[in-house]
C-alpha cells in the first residue's frame, strides 16, 4: 500500500471516530447502521459487559469514558502492578486508561495516545473533572508514538491495531517505547481466514474493525521481526457472536475473531 492509500485510511478512521467523540453513541465504531447490531437498542455498559468488563470495573470509572468501542478487556490480561508506566494505543474516551490508573496507583503513570483531537479533548476533560492526576492523554498516531525510548512497562490496546495500515510499524514503536522485560497485552481483531475482496475493499468495514484484520500468522511474523519474544495470540471463539452483529448478513464472523495478543521485549 502506498503512502497516499495509508493516509486515506487514517483520515477515514479519524473522521469516523470523531463522530463517536462528539455524539457519544455506543457500538462497534463503523459507519454503517447495521454494523452495531440488528436494530436493538444497545448502550455502552451492556456492550462492555459482553466484551469482558466486570460491573465493578465499569462502576469505578467515569461513565463518559466508556463509549462501548472495543473487542475485549486488555486490563484483564495486562497484569498491571503498582508504580508501573502504561501506554494505551488508541485510548479513545479513556476507559482502559482510567482502569489502568487505578491498577498502577498514585506512583504509577498512564499515557493514552489517540490520533483524533476530539477524543483526546474528551478524555482530558474527563480526567480533569474526575481527578485522575496520573493519566496523560496525548495526540498522536500509534505508528509514531509520542513517548520516549524504553520508558514504558506495559503497552495495552483495545481493538485499535487492526485499524492501522502499517501494523508492523506499530509493533516496532511498541518495542521502542517498552523497557527491557516490558510487555504488550492487547485485545484486537485478527483474521482466521483470507478475507473476501468485497470485505477488504469496503472502507466502512475497515473503519469498523473488520477489513483491516491481519491473519494470526502474519501478526506473529510482524511481532517477531519487531524484536518481541514469548509471542502469544489466543483467539476467543465466543467473540464471533458479537462480531456477527457488526455486519449482519455478511458472515464476517467466519473470517475474523477477537484475540488476546501478548509478547515481551
Amino acid at each position: 500500500m502506498n503512502q497516499s492509500g495509508k493516509d486515506g485510511i487514517r483520515a477515514a478512521v479519524r473522521n469516523n471516530y470523531r463522530k463517536f467523540a462528539v455524539a457519544e453513541p455506543a457500538g462497534c465504531g463503523c459507519e454503517t447502521e447495521s454494523c452495531c447490531g440488528s436494530g436493538k437498542a444497545a448502550n455502552a455498559e451492556s456492550i462492555s459487559v459482553v466484551l469482558g468488563y466486570s460491573a465493578e470495573e465499569l462502576a469505578s470509572i467515569p461513565e463518559s469514558a466508556n463509549l462501548g468501542l472495543g473487542c475485549g478487556n486488555p486490563i484483564a490480561e495486562a497484569e498491571l502492578k503498582q508504580g508501573e508506566t502504561v501506554l494505551d494505543l488508541g485510548s479513545g474516551g479513556g476507559i482502559d486508561c482510567f482502569l489502568a490508573s487505578r491498577a498502577v496507583g498514585a506512583e504509577g503513570r498512564v499515557i493514552g495516545v489517540d490520533m483524533t483531537p476530539e477524543m483526546v479533548s474528551k478524555a482530558r476533560k474527563t480526567a480533569e473533572e474526575s481527578g485522575f492526576n496520573n493519566v496523560d492523554f496525548r495526540l498522536g498516531e500509534i505508528e509514531n508514538l509520542p513517548a520516549g525510548d524504553s520508558t514504558v512497562d506495559a503497552v495495552i490496546s483495545n481493538c485499535v491495531i487492526n485499524l492501522s495500515p502499517d501494523k508492523e510499524k506499530v509493533f516496532r514503536e511498541c518495542f521502542r517505547v517498552l523497557k527491557k522485560g516490558g510487555r504488550i497485552a492487547v485485545s484486537d481483531i485478527v483474521a482466521t481466514a483470507a478475507l473476501p475482496d468485497d470485505v477488504k475493499n469496503n472502507l466502512a468495514m475497515y473503519t469498523g474493525c473488520m477489513a483491516g484484520a491481519s491473519h494470526i500468522k502474519d501478526l506473529e511474523e510482524m511481532m517477531r521481526r519487531s524484536g518481541f519474544h514469548g509471542i502469544s495470540i489466543k483467539p476467543k471463539g465466543e467473540s464471533r457472536e458479537f462480531i456477527s452483529e457488526w455486519s449482519p448478513g455478511s458472515s464476517i464472523e467466519d473470517y475474523v475473531v477477537s484475540a488476546v495478543v501478548k509478547a515481551v521485549k
